[in-house]
């Protein structure tokens, strides 16, 4: 056995999230063969699939499986299928208990325009787009105290408030200093350019994120730093994203304008995550894309993004950045040499329809190809 040897704790999730695992994991093959490393796979449940399995979100052992491993893939997990099961055990419960159990608190989710994907996007002539977005991942609203109950107050115009739920936003410190420096750091190995973005003019949490975010701007005199409200922002990254380099922000915040980035560089189906917690700890590699029951099984789902995601995992978990660097060329060549599946076929001169397998085969074809 090889001495760069990896144990990998693979999730498959749901809907597309199985053939899209499985075609990630074939790349992986093709990578570990051409670069001399080798993986040890253990599959765990999360998601629908372990609720259908187990009766709940995240099966048994499966935390302690992808503590002991030295990264996780992950697929797609939830669909409508379980939408009216326990909100105590819906899908996405596995995605909060893995990140808080593996300590998990940075987010990283690049958005980035493949120029031959440009008439995919909504948006024209908008020039390169290559942005990195930071999202703090374990504290903010999705886990702050949430509650409900019944109120007999009566507001100014008669209605009686009736059913009140409520969800609560905190903030500490150490949470914000970790991941504000986070993405400093990224910025350094980038453009020198951050923007944080907040809702400092109305919430107290974001006037504390800006506080530290502008102490520690000091440490790092060559990044540009720059403030948006998050409305703002969601306007801005419309009419200039070529100007943002890193975005770093709260959860809630980072979860809604990264899918906004995603469908700006032309399909949501080309972007990767890393969600990554102190050195030595796990991090868990997955597609922003969600299941997407709809096309399950037709062949149809874009395996690029899961891809990529293994690309990041290579670089950031596992050093194995050579081997990173040729997944993510032979990605650029296959665009580049006119594969498509749907959700980026325009009907241009040239494009190469194909499915998810296809897809896949192009991508080894170019890693066997071209060894960058």
């Amino acid at each position: 056995m090889s001495e760069r040897n990896y144990k990998i704790a693979v999730i498959r999730g749901d809907g597309i999230g199985p053939e899209i695992v499985d075609s990630a994991l074939k790349v992986l093959d093709k990578a570990e063969s051409l670069s001399g490393f080798t993986t040890e796979r253990s599959y765990v449940l999360a998601g629908g699939s372990a609720i259908d399995s187990c009766g709940i979100p995240l099966a048994y052992g499966a935390l302690e499986t992808c503590q002991s491993s030295d990264a996780v893939l992950l697929g797609a997990v939830g669909g409508p299928k379980w939408d009216n099961v326990d909100p105590s055990i819906r899908p996405e419960k596995a995605l909060l208990a893995l990140r808080k159990g593996l300590g998990l608190y940075a987010n990283l989710r690049p958005a980035i325009m493949y120029k031959e994907l440009a008439s995919a996007s909504p948006l024209k002539n908008s020039g390169d787009i290559d942005i990195m977005i930071v999202r703090e991942l374990t504290g903010g609203i999705y886990f702050g105290e949430n509650g409900a109950f019944d109120s007999t107050e009566v507001m100014a115009d008669g209605t009686v408030k009736g059913r009140v739920a409520y969800d609560t936003e905190a903030y500490s410190e150490g949470e914000i200093t970790r991941i504000v420096r986070q993405a400093f750091e990224f910025a350094m190995g980038r453009r020198k350019k951050l923007t944080l973005v907040d809702k400092a003019n109305v919430l107290r949490t974001s006037r504390l994120w800006r506080e530290i975010t502008m102490s520690l701007s000091a440490e790092y005199p060559e990044v540009a730093l720059d403030f948006l409200y998050v409305d703002n922002c969601s306007m801005q990254l419309i009419g200039r994203p070529s100007s943002f380099d890193v975005i770093v922000t709260s959860n809630m915040f980072g979860d809604i304008l990264s899918d906004e980035a995603g469908m700006i560089t032309g399909s949501i189906g080309m972007l990767p995550s890393a969600s990554l917690g102190k050195p030595g700890t796990p991090g868990l590699f997955e597609p922003i894309h969600g299941s997407a029951p709809d096309i399950a099984g037709t062949g149809k789902a874009n395996p690029l993004a899961t891809i990529l995601s293994v690309a990041m995992m290579l670089r950031w978990s596992l050093g194995e950045v050579e081997a990173a660097d040729m997944i993510e060329n032979a990605v650029k060549d296959v665009i580049s040499a006119g594969y498509r599946t749907p959700d980026i076929a325009n009907g241009e001169n040239g494009e190469i329809s194909v499915n998810t397998a296809e897809m896949t085969d192009a991508v080894v074809e170019y890693l066997c190809n071209d060894l960058h």
